[in-house]
């Protein structure tokens, strides 16, 4: 229990510090919605967790997830320890890493956090979800030779991780205009104007898009994986109430009917 609250903090301090960042570097900029249909598509969810174990898991832990839990996306022990275990033997371990946390400090600058509960991290009431925030970091990579890593990101500018994903999108440019800043005339602001292709990717944009948008429905999952029965036994109560106060009603008229 302790473990687990200190991760929560840790990954509540991180997610702070990321919109920190953001502001600090002109205001960061707006997030994209998330597409939430995902979130009730099991074939999106089973390809976010693919996606998952094949691009996050090699550095971030999701040290409060079990493997055989995927059983709730609809996949069976075998097609769990057939496609999806590589660094487990067996289905019912947790997703942990090998990443030893002082070399991956040494080689990124800080130790890459765990992912049980990111998407439920990264919320900003003036912006939006973690899941928002989450879907347009993933989307927002470009090339930046002034980085040690190469890569830069629109929605966490400085961002230590490379772009995981880049073979997948390609690579991008950004595109950047000086624009005079409408409070003082003396300064100028770099104001983001659009990506340009530099190598195509494996997937086209569209194709992408939709990728990134089934790796955050797993992510935001894998924060509450009982969300989904929680809402449906909440409109079960709610049904039901309403039957029994349709019936306490009807009742009550019955027994005073005859009261003068």
């Amino acid at each position: 229990m302790k473990k687990l609250i200190a991760t929560l903090l840790t990954s509540l301090t991180l997610g702070a510090g990321l919109v920190s960042g953001a502001h600090a570097s002109g205001g960061g900029i707006d997030w994209d919605k998330f597409p939430t249909d995902k979130m009730e598509d099991r074939a999106s969810l089973q390809n976010g967790a693919k996606l998952f174990v094949n691009y996050c898991l090699n550095c971030h832990a999701a040290a409060f997830m079990r493997y055989n839990r995927l059983r709730d996306l609809g996949l069976t022990e075998v097609q769990i320890k057939s496609n999806l275990m590589f660094a487990s033997d067996k289905v019912g371990d947790l997703m942990k890493v090998s990443l030893d946390p002082k070399q991956a400090k040494e080689w990124f600058g800080a130790v890459p956090p765990d992912l049980t509960v990111i998407a439920r991290s990264r919320a900003d009431g003036s912006k939006g979800s973690g899941a928002d925030y989450l879907y347009t970091y993933l989307r927002t990579y470009y090339r930046d030779e002034t980085k040690a890593t190469g890569w830069n990101n629109l929605a966490f500018p400085s961002v230590a991780m490379p772009h995981v994903l880049w073979e997948l999108q390609g690579q991008r440019a950004a595109k950047f205009a000086e624009v005079a800043d409408p409070h003082d005339h003396s300064k100028t602001t770099h104001v983001f104007k659009g990506f340009e292709q530099l190598t195509p990717g494996k997937m086209t944009e569209q194709e992408y898009n939709s990728a990134v948008g089934d790796l955050v429905a797993y992510l935001q999952w894998m924060g509450e994986p009982a969300q989904a029965q929680r809402f449906r036994l909440g409109v079960v109560v709610l049904i039901f109430l309403a039957i029994f106060s349709v019936l306490a009603w009807r009742l009550n008229a019955s027994f005073w009917k005859d009261v003068k």
